[in-house]
């Protein structure tokens, strides 16, 4: 499926939390490049923001994939186990970056110390 095509199928909520998951990552990197204690700082309170993030857009997922389940005709179950499936892409990606940006973290701080 073409990246943007699922962007379009994604709703408002979903791209919000990807995006705020996606800051560690860009604050990461920054501190990877010019280490500084004060960019260090701010990789903690990013870091919850995107865990906070990765939980509100899987629990709203969830709560669609489950809301999906009353309508009427009822729905088959593979279409509800793709929901689900689809939910966990915001915690995916949101971990994903979420170790990308620590071991960025690691390195720069080893840079720094030299």
């Amino acid at each position: 499926m073409d990246f943007f095509v699922m962007l379009s199928h994604m709703g408002p909520a979903a791209i919000v939390s990807m995006l705020v998951s996606a800051l560690p990552l860009a604050a990461g990197g920054l501190y990877l490049f010019a280490p500084t204690e004060r960019r260090l700082a701010l990789m903690r309170p990013v870091s919850l923001a995107a865990i906070f993030a990765a939980l509100s857009g899987t629990s709203l997922g969830f709560i669609n994939t489950l809301r999906g389940m009353w309508v009427e005709p009822p729905r088959e179950f593979r279409i509800i186990a793709i929901g689900a499936a689809e939910s966990l892409v915001t915690l995916y990606f949101a971990f994903s970056c979420l170790m990308i940006a620590w071991l960025c973290v690691a390195v720069g701080m080893r840079r720094a110390r030299e």
